[in-house]
């Protein structure tokens, strides 16, 4: 398969058909943060705090939409009274009975803004590379701009040697099968178009660990750009990580799905 890391990481803006996306002056930019929980009581407060801190000092314009899957442990009512804290215009809480398939389209139906961010709520993603997000996606007119553990001065930190060895092997894998031109495939901090995002979730079929690479596989074959920018990953605080023997089989079958297909 053809590399096209060229058309995903360019400073250009060319997308699908040759069209050129219109720079959208910075003001006029709104962000909408899409922040899936479930059992996420200890880790709401903090991260919605630092989300509002980040946002604040940068000086962009948010809301923060909290999509919680009828967590059992008071996730609802903690997001409830941060909504009287911040405002009803800044915290929104979208709930839905239960695990219902994926977040981001529930999410994405209330959202206002015309970017979209996605990350995990159990501050495994720190807000504060949200404004390096925001300046590589202005530098660069780029559609999507992922955060990438692989590159310059990106790490993770809290994993054992185990889980490191096959993040790195999944994603080892994912290069050499999908040639993507992107450092990082399996991450899930992400700012995109919201229109693009839209785009991209009408083509992917895939669920769990491959949904994110698979993001990134389409988005390439439809010509949307990428830009990186390096993060820090820290394993969750609270709670217990959802990796295991399952993902891990579900992973492959679906790397092997897309390599098939695309």
């Amino acid at each position: 398969m053809a590399s096209h890391s060229a058309s995903l990481t360019s400073a250009g803006s060319q997308r699908r058909g040759g069209e050129k996306a219109p720079a959208e002056p910075a003001g006029a930019d709104k962000y909408s943060v899409l922040l899936p929980t479930y059992n996420e009581r200890e880790n709401l407060p903090l991260v919605v705090w630092l989300l509002v801190k980040s946002f604040e000092e940068s000086g962009n314009n948010y809301e923060i939409i909290v999509i919680d899957d009828g967590s059992p442990d008071g996730t609802q009512e903690v997001a409830q009274q941060l909504e009287k804290i911040y405002g009803s215009d800044k915290i929104l809480l979208r709930p839905r009975a239960k695990k219902l398939g994926l977040a981001y389209i529930h999410g994405m139906q209330h959202a206002t803004g015309n970017f979209i961010i996605i990350m995990d709520a159990d501050l495994s993603h720190h807000p504060k590379f949200i404004p390096e997000f925001i300046r590589k996606q202005r530098e660069g007119n780029f559609d999507i701009v992922s955060g990438t553990r692989y590159k310059g001065n990106g790490g993770v930190y809290g994993w054992d040697l185990k889980r490191k060895f096959i993040s790195r092997g999944a994603n080892f894998l994912t290069q050499i099968l999908l040639r993507p031109g992107v450092s990082d495939l399996t991450g899930s901090f992400r700012l995109y178009r919201k229109d693009v995002l839209q785009k991209l979730m009408e083509k992917c079929i895939s669920k769990g660990y491959v949904f994110q690479m698979e993001m990134i596989v389409r988005a390439r074959q439809l010509n949307f750009t990428i830009g990186e920018v390096p993060i820090s990953f820290v394993d969750r605080v609270y709670g217990e990580s959802k990796l295991g023997g399952n993902e891990i089989v579900s992973f492959l079958k679906g790397l092997l799905t897309l390599f098939a297909t695309t």
